[in-house]
């Protein structure tokens, strides 16, 4: 009997309960796996795609999702990897209940304090080109979605005083900054180093990050931008196709490591691929016996 081809896997992240039951609302025959670290996800199918959508709530933090997305990563090896969720807006124009994609994600606090002042060093990293592309796609027929493609703020910090030294300090270096928010450049960053796979940032606008953001929050603004960035996700999902035959791993990998002869060794399995073997070969048979 043969054994049916895994379906390829997207990596959907989240930091709030809110968030990650907005996007999980999309997900069918979910089934809950766990790493051997004891980070859980939730996986099962996008209808009517052939995406298998592993969701994960991480928690709050840059730092945190960085090292967390890269352990999803080389545990599940997912196409692509989505950080979804909540943020606030830096601009007058980008309202509340709004959507920002994120064209590229700050890291807002790099730089060099010096007598002069403060000089500041900008991090960057762009958002997925055939993602980002995919999701302009998408919104260009949902009525009920106002969506702005632009960078998007990595901080730290909850941002609730739009006069405060922080707001001024993005002002006026990140000013073309839509939304800050505080997980996405560590997520961007995780999938960029491990194996440079395709990630984006997509962000529901839930407040002003002004002094009214208790407000907003208590008007019930985080789950209805929370619903509206999880909408244009599995909106973007339905465009961008999977490359074929890249499915996802099933179990967590044992890397090895590289060999003059381009093989990969390590574990119980040498990797072939991209080198050459000359000599003998010792089978093991895979019911563990021999």
């Amino acid at each position: 009997m043969s054994v049916p081809e895994p379906q390829p896997t997207v990596l959907v992240l989240t930091a709030l309960p809110l968030e990650y039951d907005a996007v999980r609302a999309y997900v069918e025959k979910r089934q809950e796996r766990v790493h051997t670290d004891g980070t859980r996800v939730e996986q099962g199918q996008l209808a009517d795609t052939a995406w298998q959508v592993a969701i994960s709530e991480l928690g709050v933090g840059a730092d945190r999702a960085a090292a967390l997305t890269t352990q999803l990563i080389n545990w599940l090896r997912p196409q692509a990897v989505l950080f979804v969720g909540v943020a606030g807006s830096l601009k007058d124009d980008v309202e509340i209940g709004d959507v920002v994609v994120g064209t590229q994600v700050y890291e807002i606090y790099g730089g060099k304090q010096t007598p002069e002042g403060f000089l500041v060093r900008p991090k960057a990293l762009p958002g997925s080109h055939p993602l980002e592309q995919a999701a302009r796609s998408a919104v260009r027929d949902m009525a009920d979605v106002r969506a702005h493609f632009m960078p998007i703020a990595t901080g730290d910090v909850v941002l609730a005083d739009a006069e405060s030294e922080i707001a001024r300090f993005i002002r006026s270096n990140y000013n073309d900054a839509g939304a800050i928010e505080m997980e996405g450049f560590g997520a961007l960053q995780a999938a960029h180093l491990n194996g440079q796979l395709n990630a984006l940032v997509i962000r529901g606008i839930s407040d002003r990050a002004d002094a009214a953001k208790h407000e907003a929050d208590a008007s019930g603004s985080q789950q209805r931008a929370a619903k509206q960035a999880a909408l244009v996700t599995v909106a973007l999902l339905r465009k961008h196709r999977p490359r074929e035959g890249s499915a996802g791993a099933e179990e967590e990998p044992h890397r090895g490591h590289r060999g003059d002869d381009g093989a990969t060794y390590g574990g119980d399995h040498i990797d072939f691929r991209g080198g050459t073997f000359n000599g003998p070969v010792v089978g093991k048979r895979v019911d563990g016996r021999g």
